[in-house]
């Protein structure tokens, strides 16, 4: 995940201007360039080796760049986009913006192709520090995500949502938290319990229940969080397929452009239908908002209006997306958003 910089340091093979150096002037350049930059000496260092001020060091080395007698190559691995991620990153305000390349044309399969859930791995065992406690959303870019783990510290693991009851694919949930705790060696803890039930009292008696409520305890200590983003339309939004005909036209009526762990948002990241919330099992907005960092996955074209809105409603500081999505945020011409590590609420403006 972490970019890989070379630096060449040559005076033989050095730019044309670099050359009106004397030839004392190119070697020791190129050894304080070799101390710094290869071997990883301070400035303080190589000043008292050569014997001289920290401030001429940084001359030299100022010179040694101007003069292309130091070249350095920035190489991140094929498969991700830095000048995509920089400027997704800095258009939202994110804490972190990885955007990988998207499937080739007829190759993509799935909504949510599984190179997003490698990716977003790689960046929890980033993330994730021993003693946090990570909180895992329903969603299948968090379930590729859970398989592809091969390191994380120790950590307690949490399941945000309710399970998706819709075929055994779709129980990857408690599997994916189960995963996490495996790789990490930590405590997890599951709930079984469906998302979506089909009233608030069934909803509240279930959260009561010991399993689900001790779970509903680590809430709070979240550290780190990572979850989903469906756009309102069939095959896209897991809660869009749970809902009725009618019911899902009810909330398409409130401008429903976006979910994310069965919270709905319009296009400019207000939340809309929020009874809905009442049926579900969920972790809620407001504890989304007080996690530290909150990672979505998401990428595609057809998710790309989602993501936005998501990105507008405070709830996330870090985004894994792919190219897709990425030049279509990129190129939005709504209203600039606030930066994402505000946390604001659109609500409360």
């Amino acid at each position: 995940m972490n970019s890989s910089e070379e630096i060449a340091v040559s005076a033989m093979s050095a730019g044309r201007s670099a050359l009106r150096m004397g030839p004392a002037e190119l070697v020791q350049a190129a050894a304080m360039a070799r101390r710094f930059y290869l071997e990883g000496k301070s400035k303080i260092q190589i000043a008292e080796e050569f014997g001289v001020s920290r401030f001429k060091v940084a001359r030299v080395l100022e010179t040694a760049l101007e003069r292309d007698l130091v070249r350095i190559e920035i190489r991140v691995p094929a498969e991700l986009d830095a000048e995509r991620s920089d400027a997704l990153r800095a258009r939202y305000g994110l804490r972190h913006a990885v955007v990988v390349e998207s499937p080739a044309e007829g190759e993509e399969t799935s909504p949510d192709p599984e190179n997003l859930g490698e990716t977003a791995a790689d960046l929890l065992g980033e993330l994730v520090s021993e003693g946090d406690v990570l909180g895992l959303a329903w969603g299948r870019s968090t379930i590729h995500m859970a398989a592809a783990l091969d390191r994380l510290p120790p950590c307690t693991v949490v399941q945000l949502t309710g399970v998706y009851d819709a075929g055994t694919a779709e129980r990857g949930s408690v599997e994916a938290v189960r995963r996490a705790a495996q790789v990490s060696g930590g405590e997890a803890h599951p709930i079984y319990a469906p998302m979506l039930l089909p009233d608030p009292a069934t909803a509240a008696a279930l959260r009561n229940q010991t399993g689900i409520a001790r779970a509903f305890e680590y809430f709070d200590k979240v550290t780190v969080a990572a979850v989903s983003i469906g756009s309102w339309e069939p095959g896209i939004s897991t809660v869009h397929d749970m809902l009725t005909d009618e019911e899902r036209a009810h909330y398409a009526s409130l401008g429903v452009a976006a979910e994310m762990s069965a919270h709905l948002f319009d296009a400019e990241g207000r939340r809309v239908g929020r009874d809905l919330g009442e049926r579900c099992i969920t972790v809620e907005a407001d504890r989304l908002r007080r996690i530290p960092e909150v990672v979505a996955i998401a990428g595609g074209q057809r998710k790309a209006a989602a993501i936005d809105a998501v990105l507008r409603s405070g709830l996330v500081t870090s985004l894994v997306t792919d190219t897709a999505a990425a030049d279509f945020l990129l190129n939005e011409t709504g209203p600039k958003p606030r930066p994402a590590l505000d946390r604001a609420d659109p609500d409360g403006i």
